[in-house]
């Protein structure tokens, strides 16, 4: 079995009203206030609050600026409550999960990425830092 090798950077998506919408390459490391930069920043009038300018960049993520579908994700209407896709959830969106911060959020991400995405809900328990416990309060909270 091939291990997949780190790599020195992340490739990102960024859509929405920026001056530069499109596809960049940023260092291992960076954030989101880094990735607004490296597609020329804001739009004139654009609001920046409903996204975490310091969050760090996940390789494959898209970040949506300034556009309706960018709004909803930011104020879903009950997290505690909402369903959330392993195969096509942001970090962000995986965050809102119970107990899941941004590194365990990280770790699901990488998985789908290495793994070519979830085909059950049960591969959760390979995901270094789910236990059973952890699994018990996901399991409901997720689909593929």
């Amino acid at each position: 079995m091939t291990t997949p090798r780190p790599t020195a950077s992340v490739t990102i998506h960024v859509t929405g009203k920026v001056r530069t919408p499109g596809v960049y390459r940023l260092p291992t490391g960076s954030r989101v206030t880094d990735a607004l930069t490296a597609a020329g920043g804001l739009r004139r009038g654009t609001d920046p609050s409903p996204l975490n300018l310091a969050r760090r960049l996940i390789d494959g993520e898209q970040i949506a600026v300034g556009t309706p579908e960018a709004a909803a994700a930011a104020l879903a209407s009950d997290p505690t409550t909402s369903i959330v896709d392993l195969n096509t959830a942001t970090p962000v969106q995986l965050e809102q999960l119970p107990g899941v911060g941004e590194v365990l959020a990280t770790r699901i991400a990488e998985f789908r990425d290495t793994h070519g995405g979830f085909t059950s809900i049960d591969q959760l328990k390979e995901v270094t830092g789910i236990g059973p416990r952890k699994y018990e309060e996901l399991k409901d909270r997720v689909r593929v």
